[in-house]
């Protein structure tokens, strides 16, 4: 956990002690940053934030294994391209920042960060909708055409209580396997790509499905199962969208609509 000099700087530092990065870090790594930076943003905007709580991460290019992680302490709306902290597989900063990371962020990040090569940006999310598919025993079902998108695409990790034993970094990669989602049974959602782009819309199109499953079955009617052989039909146009189509198609209008509302997270 958090150690106490860490603790009280969490306490007392907020957006205003931000120091720009641009211009000091390089070209490849600020547009990295602008787009994870504007992963938190949009993750706020659709209301699946929780507080201060859960992590996006990307990968940092380069031979060092470096990856960049919120500022522990900072609302998603409040996170931007300089504020965001990098550093090692070993969860230690390698920046000068006043901010901490949150060590349970670390733990689930890095172990896929460190064993997928395609895991270039990971979120996790603790949504309303994403928790309570989690805690349902069937999973997430092919209920609608966003579900049968990405179900193949699922897999599962049983929860094991919050996430500060590094022990654990091992099963999760098991789990996950070469899927790019998971549901982490009781806990949340989790999603990767190989860009912030493609992650990002694999988790919108999860927890789509997430919310439209609690509500088709909030009602108490029996739901229409899709006929035999569709879901599968449809994962495999699923599988193939979301390699790197269908995030640099939706990613170029979602950084407009963050540029109305607040372009501050490309500072």
């Amino acid at each position: 956990m958090l150690d106490m000099a860490e603790k009280m700087q969490a306490r007392a530092v907020g957006p205003d002690a931000v120091t720009s990065l641009k211009g000091k870090v390089s070209a490849e790594e600020w547009n990295l940053r602008v787009d994870l930076a504007a992963c938190y943003r949009l993750v706020a905007h659709y209301g699946w934030d929780d507080m201060i709580f859960t992590h996006i991460s990307a990968r940092v290019p380069g031979p060092e294994h470096h990856f960049l992680i919120n500022p522990y302490g900072l609302m998603f709306d409040e996170i931007t391209a300089s504020s965001l902290v990098k550093i090692d597989v070993d969860g230690k900063k390698v920046q000068d920042t006043p901010f901490p990371v949150n060590p349970a962020g670390f733990t689930i990040h890095s172990a896929l960060h460190m064993n997928r090569d395609d895991a270039h940006c990971i979120i996790h999310l603790h949504s309303t909708d994403g928790v309570a598919v989690s805690a349902q025993s069937n999973g997430l079902l092919p209920l609608d055409q966003h579900a049968m998108l990405i179900c193949a695409d699922m897999a599962y990790h049983d929860y094991e209580g919050v996430a500060l034993d590094l022990d654990e970094r091992d099963r999760l990669v098991k789990d996950i396997g070469g899927k790019n989602m998971m549901l982490l049974r009781n806990h949340g959602t989790l999603a990767l790509g190989k860009s912030c782009a493609d992650a990002f819309m694999r988790m919108y199109y999860l927890e789509r499905s997430c919310s439209m499953q609690v509500r088709a079955l909030a009602g108490g009617a029996k739901p229409n199962m899709p006929n035999q052989g569709v879901p599968e039909k449809t994962a495999a146009q699923g599988a193939e969208a979301f390699d790197g189509i269908i995030g640099p198609l939706a990613w170029p209008a979602l950084l407009r609509k963050l540029d109305r509302i607040d372009p501050s997270y490309r500072n």
